[in-house]
């Protein structure tokens, strides 16, 4: 387990970075309550309406993988001992790239405008290739690494067929080029963004953080170095025998049964989450927890739902099944474990910067805020109870778009809204405690 005590920042990037990203992501969310709130039930029509799609690559890309790249550029560093290279300029060029090409995305899906699609993709590519490329040079350059170091590179490696299977499929979509089987290569794309970038990224920051942050005992080794693998492999086989490479009449049963072992491995990883959570070597109330259960609960509850799909047709057939699952995928189980790790990791950040700039300058004048000090309990927890009506309010709107679609885009916009002021305080008290801590301005104290 890493060891604060083994921890050092002389290889991670400015702390400014991994800021500029999370404090980006909730404004995406509060832009894709306010277009649901201005189009009410319009998206739920279906799943390949434009605007479910532009949402749902709003949320994915704009906060989900805000959160995953700023993060990665953070703690890659610091976990693998193993700088990123240019840093400073990937993470800024990433962060703009990433925002307007998300903005461009949304807008090509909305008015079907082959230019903007065009646009959008080459600022997305261009950005997650040389975020990619950094981080694959950074991961190489590690001669030992753990399970966490290496379900990352498995998860970048997802990233990267993520991107060309949705820039294939997004030319497709615009009418740029002709693809015979559209629906099949969306859901590969859907597939591999969910289950394989953000699935196994989540699997393995989990191997560190859990265990560190929650102070539970560590994963079983045996998860640790055959889960991620199993998961990606599967995949791999899963996407060939979908790809249309092989033809016959037994290959879509061989894909399902390949599939429910993706599945078996995300419903054994958030049942060995729990029972590790439940055996916590130190009892303190810690409310991202409760971001961290609802998160592996819904994640058992998908694939139990997913599966009453496979083996009851009329469940499948249903108009919401496949907005339902989404929803309870994106907004049940990622969403809510990226806001528990939130508010772990950037209190962590503030103040293991602060302390090691303390120690660097000798200044003991300055008493550093403790982590529960950056993002009290108190507001934690108001967040989570309004993330939680968010989502219960959108899996209601799913099957009842009518009714509840408007008043889940309000609580969306609550719940994020309230995460962005909680990162803003916890930002701003680091700030006003590092000037403190400089020598060479009038408010130093040491």
């Amino acid at each position: 387990m890493l060891n604060t005590a083994s921890l050092s920042l002389e290889q991670a990037p400015p702390i400014s970075i991994p800021f500029r990203f999370f404090l980006t992501a909730p404004l995406f969310g509060i832009v894709s309550g306010f277009l649901v709130l201005f189009y009410g039930e319009t998206p739920f029509v279906s799943r390949w309406s434009p605007l479910m799609l532009g949402l749902t690559h709003m949320m994915t890309l704009g906060f989900l993988t805000m959160v995953m790249c700023g993060a990665m550029l953070q703690m890659l560093p610091v976990i693998a001992g193993s700088p990123v290279p240019h840093v400073v300029m990937v993470g800024a060029s990433l962060h703009v790239l990433l925002v307007l090409g998300t903005l461009a995305l949304v807008l090509a899906f909305l008015t079907g405008t082959p230019l903007i699609m065009l646009i959008a993709l080459v600022a997305i590519g261009v950005g997650l290739c040389a975020f990619i490329a950094a981080v694959t040079i950074a991961q190489l350059r590690v001669i030992s690494s753990g399970a966490t170091v290496g379900g990352m590179k498995l998860a970048v490696s997802a990233l990267l067929l993520t991107l060309l299977l949705g820039s294939i499929a997004a030319l497709g979509y615009a009418g740029i080029i002709r693809i015979p089987n559209l629906a099949i290569l969306a859901d590969a794309h859907l597939g591999w963004g969910l289950l394989g970038w953000m699935g196994l990224l989540l699997i393995s920051v989990s191997f560190q953080l859990v265990p560190m942050f929650q102070v539970t005992p560590e994963y079983p080794d045996w998860v640790k170095r055959f889960l991620p693998w199993m998961i990606f492999v599967a995949l791999l086989i899963w996407l060939l025998l979908r790809s249309g490479w092989i033809v016959a009449a037994w290959i879509s049963l061989l894909a399902l049964l390949v599939l429910m072992v993706v599945v078996f491995g995300f419903t054994l990883f958030s049942i060995y989450t729990l029972l590790l959570q439940s055996r916590r070597k130190r009892r303190v109330p810690d409310v991202t927890l409760l971001f961290w259960r609802l998160g592996m609960i819904l994640l058992a509850g998908s694939a139990l739902f997913w599966l009453s799909g496979v083996l009851f047709p009329p469940v499948r057939e249903a108009q919401y099944f496949s907005i339902l699952l989404g929803i309870g995928l994106v907004q049940g189980v990622v969403l809510s474990v990226v806001n528990g790790m939130l508010y772990k990791i950037v209190p962590f950040l503030c103040w293991f910067h602060l302390q090691n700039r303390q120690m660097n300058l000798m200044c003991m004048m300055v008493r550093i805020p403790n982590m529960k000090e950056f993002v009290t309990d108190r507001a934690a927890k108001r967040q989570f109870y309004l993330h939680l009506s968010a989502f219960l309010f959108s899996a209601a709107a799913a099957v009842m778009p009518l009714w509840f679609s408007r008043p889940a885009a309000l609580l969306f916009i609550a719940s994020n809204l309230l995460l962005l002021i909680n990162l803003f305080l916890a930002v701003g008290r680091f700030r006003a405690t590092f000037r403190l801590l400089e020598p060479t301005t009038q408010e130093s104290v040491c």
